[in-house]
């Protein structure tokens, strides 16, 4: 099958969800053409069944901003026709939905019908989604899609609740090849960051506001005082000089380590003790989920998707948005026994394998399939 894949490339759980699974189809022999403004983050991986086609966007003086939803549907039509796809998915509505929408009605006027799919993940509905000026265009593309699916059932029934949607939506949760995860690295040492035998936290987001990534930081600083301790914190984005300043303000700034844009999540996570999530919205978590995966214990709040991945008392704990105490003392207890971090750890892994490669891609498959009257191989 020839499927095109539209994903934003940047350091975020949508971007980092179809590429792994543009990788995922590629390896099966299905023939995948990226297509966005720039090369997707976690597309490194050579193979001759993966494509990038870039989506170029002019500076003309009579717009104020570039018209990016108007090149990628030329794009789009670009490249089904000199490609010939059988199907188009794109992941996060705004502007893909409606970009795909519009092309494959340009596209039908030149005799070539194609249809899409749309990938729902979560601010695309729970935020940005329901801002006015974008609402009435992303329910009509909802509804005009061939198929939609949600990464979560939470974020399924918010998407029924928000927008006036008369057609299924599909829940087909992300998913995370488990090979990549809890391996013990060459270059893992624990040392590197923990010199002194401190126990790690980590965080990994795109600092967005949403990610309340101060409540992080307040977290490990109720923890640092009972318990010698480092935070890592990997990614960037807006909140990055704030979560600087606070760290400094409670004083724990030198046990702070701001790793950045990182592809080495695996490496990360591997010399980590605890994983903190304090999401105000969250429709899935992936973070958590690597985190889970190698074997690592999810700290999180207990909004949205978040539920569905980490398990109260068993891969983690879960607490209300914004109650630190809980979060803080939630942590302390796993990190003062080392028995129930271990067995929490060893539950967080096999919780993880429910969301495998190998479990959730034929659920992508057996819906191309249907949409396009192709065979699976």
């Amino acid at each position: 099958m020839r499927i095109g894949i539209v994903c934003y490339p940047t350091f975020g759980g949508s971007g980092v969800v179809a590429t792994e699974l543009g990788i995922a189809l590629a390896a099966k022999g299905h023939q995948v053409h990226f297509i966005s403004y720039s090369q997707p983050f976690r597309l490194d991986t050579f193979s001759g069944n993966l494509f990038y086609h870039e989506v170029p966007v002019a500076n003309y003086p009579l717009f104020e901003f570039l018209p990016y939803e108007i090149s990628l549907t030329s794009k789009l039509v670009d490249v089904v026709m000199h490609q010939d796809l059988d199907l188009l998915h794109v992941h996060y509505a705004i502007p893909h939905a409606s970009a795909a929408f519009l092309a494959r009605e340009i596209l039908k006027s030149r005799g070539k019908n194609i249809p899409f799919i749309t990938t729902l993940h979560g601010t695309d509905i729970t935020l940005v989604g329901r801002d006015p000026s974008y609402r009435p265009v992303i329910e009509f593309a909802i509804n005009m899609s061939d198929g939609v699916t949600a990464v979560s059932d939470s974020l399924r029934k918010d998407t029924l609740e928000y927008f006036s949607v008369n057609r299924e939506i599909e829940v087909i949760p992300n998913f995370i090849d488990l090979d990549n995860y809890g391996k013990v690295y060459d270059q893992c040492y624990k040392s590197t960051y923990a010199p002194n035998g401190e126990m790690i936290l980590t965080h990994i987001s795109n600092f967005r506001p949403v990610k309340r990534i101060a409540d992080v930081v307040k977290v490990f600083e109720k923890v640092h005082r009972e318990i010698p301790s480092k935070l890592l914190l990997a990614g960037d984005g807006p909140e990055r000089s704030n979560v600087e300043n606070l760290a400094r303000e409670l004083g724990v700034i030198n046990d702070v380590i701001f790793l950045g844009k990182t592809k080495a999540i695996e490496r990360i996570l591997c010399m980590s003790d605890l994983f903190l999530l304090t999401s105000e919205s969250e429709s899935f978590g992936l973070s958590s989920l690597e985190a889970m995966a190698s074997g690592v214990p999810v700290i999180s709040t207990n909004t949205g998707g978040i539920p569905e991945v980490n398990l109260q008392g068993y891969s983690g704990f879960l607490s209300n948005v914004g109650d630190i105490d809980d979060m803080a003392q939630n942590a302390m207890n796993l990190l003062k026994d080392p028995a129930m971090l271990q067995k929490f750890g060893e539950q967080a892994k096999l919780r993880a394998a429910m969301f495998s490669e190998k479990a959730i891609l034929p659920m992508y498959e057996q819906m191309y399939s249907r949409l396009t009257g192709l065979p699976l191989n």
